[in-house]
């Protein structure tokens, strides 16, 4: 691979044109492209299969109304002073009217509701009244019969049986005004168990009504929501304020934004101290562009064949712009140092990308194995994820190894600044035993401290309380916990599937029976019937929490509904038979509770499999056990430290100003995996680089100790810039105005830095020293059988002499760094 990557260096540099204008030319395929196949990415994460998705999807055959997805708009006065009556009819208006809007099933008027809520109570304390009255009537004819039975032997037949006569009425009456009440009471203790439920707030400034589309959540297209909104805002009475849930106005990331625009601008800083030329420093970040610009455009392209989140082309420009500058750096910066040992320049691009290029696509090659690997979790979003990413990392190694070469033959010596000068390798100590034990010490106890959060890690995805606190999701959220409880922003489907069908009253008690069950379970406010099915065989019932929907009691709560089931069905049903009832729940909140606790079971399996990845690697490059051991553990120390520095941050709270974390909640649910396959790739490199300069330092005779610092010595300068530069790019996404974003930028950048600083350049250097030469020892039948991996490009460099004296003069060659 090294001689291939040779010529094609030496090819791109002598064809610097073409190959420039080749890129170009895919770029724009890739932009067409983009413009003529893409589709609509889905806000939404969505897992199939899950027990929610049942649930609804058998909710949409037999209940329909209840099925399609839908959305909540929150009217409200400015200053909380009640809604007038020409408001009111405003809005009643407002809302009949979005009911006629191309791809909106039918809207709920809060007024309406709160109308026939009070009106059957009203009827049902009529009705009360009437049968208190009924029974006071039946008392008093009883109490008259009773004294003309006294006189029974006096009275004459005619009397006697008149008498009997009066008490058989009186009976079928008794009985008759018993039944009425038994359906009253029933009646009453619907509205009881929904009581709680309000759609006008207590002080009536607020109302909240909803919009039911005709098409599950996941197919609502953003034209209808567009539309909603956009007549909505136009229609809106005069003194009213409107806010919208994330079920309608949740948009779509922004790709870049003035946060990344400042990530990129310290990493050209970082590159300009490195390199002290402009025009060099420019050339990687040209390049990591282009990438961006060819694999992103390429991937959205897909969009229109495949359902893709909206975040993954995100996931995409952070990898593609933080590996295509490294990737870039590292034979830009090759080929400098051997300018500067006086290798001819056409020679030197030939084999910087023979021999860091090398190393680029040995270390592209373990992000793209990492990345495609989330295919394996079986969860069809993550996958796509992964495979955008690897479709971005793969453009940028590509661009790495062909267009680097030829940039470079077009700026010439401009790559140097006048005072440059070689670099001859400083004469350097190994560190004292003492001095690495406390290291390896203070470190484990740090990085298990920084750990330590990440045992109460709950995994879950943003509700509106995550969104900018300025946004209308936001505000729509806060309004509704305020006004009408925590639970109606996660309000609950149960679905109930009788043995037989019931009808009539005994359909009203059937529901009573359910309902009751449902309230007496922990965590209820309130629970209301929704309907029945065309064929009276499945009930329907919404749940008010008494929490919000990311908190671990409405998680419960979900757990403890789909315990009950199956319930015993109830003998008094008519036409009732053998069998019990069967209980499903639904609802965004239950959907988000069954994606976390897949996305959750999956985890361990993935982990599984990267740290097999991770040894098998090191084990063929080292050619060792126990530094693939070391590697392995560094990567799972790093990495359980970024999972507490997320949890602190965006699950308790801490430092919540700096990053914008008003309302802490659960971890993003797929936040671990994309961390595991991604750091996993980010560690390989950082190891990579390093250990591979300790080891070509024990192979040419340095003492194993002293091996350790002349690598550490070698390869710190790049590490450093290249982590800086890693840090930035991904730290720029951390103010982005989506939630999920925050968090995967948060995550990767705190990832690397202490995956970078704290284990690959001190933890390990420690422990190699600490080790000694029994670091390199390997089973001697397992050594014959290992293929010779030459990542480091040592064969080339021995068939072209001319790099030979860069390589003893200068530093060891570095493998790439992501």
């Amino acid at each position: 691979m090294a001689e291939f990557l040779y010529r094609v260096g030496r090819f791109c540099a002598r064809r610097a044109g073409v190959v420039l204008a080749s890129w170009l030319v895919i770029l724009g395929l890739a932009v067409t492209g983009y413009f003529v196949a893409r589709g609509e990415l889905s806000p939404v994460v969505d897992i199939p299969g899950t027990e929610t998705a049942k649930v609804s999807e058998r909710l949409g055959e037999r209940l329909p109304v209840a099925a399609g997805g839908n959305g909540k708009i929150v009217f409200r006065t400015p200053d909380g002073a009640q809604l007038t009556e020409a408001q009111r009819a405003g809005i009643t208006a407002l809302l009949k009217s979005t009911a006629e809007l191309e791809g909106v099933g039918s809207t709920t008027d809060p007024f309406a509701i709160e109308k026939q809520i009070a009106d059957r109570q009203a009827q049902v304390d009529d009705g009360l009244k009437q049968i208190a009255d009924g029974r006071a009537q039946i008392n008093d004819g009883q109490q008259q019969l009773n004294q003309a039975k006294s006189f029974w032997d006096s009275l004459s037949a005619a009397d006697r049986a008149k008498v009997e006569t009066q008490q058989a009425t009186l009976i079928e009456k008794s009985k008759e005004l018993e039944a009425q009440a038994a359906k009253l009471a029933r009646g009453q203790q619907l509205l009881a168990m929904s009581a709680p439920i309000r759609t006008v707030s207590a002080d009536g400034s607020t109302a909240v009504a909803q919009v039911q589309f005709e098409v599950p959540q996941l197919d609502v297209t953003p034209e209808t929501k567009e539309r909603v909104v956009e007549h909505v805002d136009a229609g809106l009475p005069g003194g009213v304020e409107v806010q919208y849930s994330n079920e309608i106005t949740q948009g779509l990331p922004e790709l870049v934004g003035v946060g990344e625009v400042v990530g990129l601008i310290i990493a050209a800083i970082t590159l300009l101290v490195m390199l002290r030329t402009l025009i060099g420093a420019a050339l990687p970040i040209l390049t990591a562009l282009a990438g961006v610009g060819i694999g992103v455009t390429a991937s959205l392209a897909l969009s229109g064949a495949v359902e893709m989140l909206s975040i993954t082309p995100v996931l995409g420009v952070m990898l593609g712009l933080a590996v295509g500058i490294d990737y870039s750096l590292f034979i830009l910066n090759r080929h400098r140092r051997q300018l500067l040992d006086g290798v001819d320049f056409q020679e030197s691009i030939g084999l910087a990308n023979g021999t860091s290029g090398n190393a680029v696509v040995f270390a592209g090659s373990t992000v793209l194995v990492a990345l495609l690997a989330l295919n394996v979790t079986g969860i069809p979003f993550l996958g796509l994820m992964g495979t955008v990413a690897a479709i971005c990392v793969a453009v940028a190694v590509l661009l790495a190894v062909t267009l680097t070469p030829a940039l470079l033959s077009l700026i010439g010596n401009r790559v140097l600044n006048r005072k440059a000068k070689a670099q001859s390798n400083a004469k350097v100590k190994p560190m004292s035993t003492g001095r690495a034990v406390t290291t390896v010490l203070v470190l484990l106890i740090a990085l298990v401290a920084v750990a330590i959060p990440a045992m109460s890690m709950r995994l879950g995805l943003p509700d509106g309380s995550s969104e900018a606190q300025d946004s209308s999701q936001y505000q729509a959220f806060k309004t509704i916990e305020q006004k009408f409880g925590a639970g109606v922003n996660g309000s609950l489907v149960v679905v109930a599937d009788l043995p037989a069908p019931v009808t009539g009253d005994d359909l009203i008690a059937e529901q009573v029976r359910i309902g009751t069950l449902l309230l007496a379970q922990n965590n209820v406010s309130a629970v209301a019937p929704i309907g029945a099915s065309a064929d009276n065989r499945t009930l329907g019932f919404q749940i008010i929490p008494q929490e919000g929907p990311t908190t671990a009691e409405t998680e419960q709560l979900v757990h403890d509904l789909r315990g009950l089931s199956p319930v015993a069905s109830s003998s008094g049903s008519s036409g009732s038979s053998s069998g019990d009832v069967v209980l499903g729940v639904a609802g965004s909140a239950s959907g988000n509770i069954d994606i976390s606790e897949k996305l959750a079971d999956a985890l361990p399996g993935y982990l599984g499999l990267v740290i097999g990845i991770s040894l098998i690697i090191m084990i063929l490059v080292f050619r060792s056990i126990l530094v693939p051991v070391t590697a392995t553990l560094g990567f799972i120390l790093s990495l359980f430290a970024t999972f507490g520095g997320v949890t602190a941050i965006f699950q308790w709270g801490w430092l919540g100003a700096v990053f914008g974390i008003h309302d802490p909640g659960p971890v993003l649910s797929f936040l671990p995996t994309i961390l595991i396959g991604i750091l996993f790739g980010l560690a390989m490199d950082y190891q990579l680089f390093l250990v591979s300069g300790m080891r070509e330092a024990y192979a040419h005779g340095a003492p194993a100790r002293l091996a350790v610092q002349q690598g550490v010595h070698a390869g710190r300068t790049v590490v450093t810039a290249a982590a800086i530069i890693m840090i930035s790019v991904f730290g720029g996404f951390i103010f982005s105005n989506t939630a999920m974003i925050r968090s995967l930028g948060f995550g990767l950048a705190f990832g690397v830095l202490v995956d970078a600083f704290l284990v690959r350049m001190l933890l390990i250097p420690a422990v190699m020293h600490l080790l000694g030469s029994s670091a390199w020892w390997i089973p001697r039948w397992l050594d014959r059988i290992l293929p010779n991996v030459d990542v480091e490009g040592a064969a080339l460099e021995r068939a072209h002499p001319a790099g030979a004296h860069h390589t003893a003069h200068a530093e060891p060659a570095e493998p790439a760094l992501r």
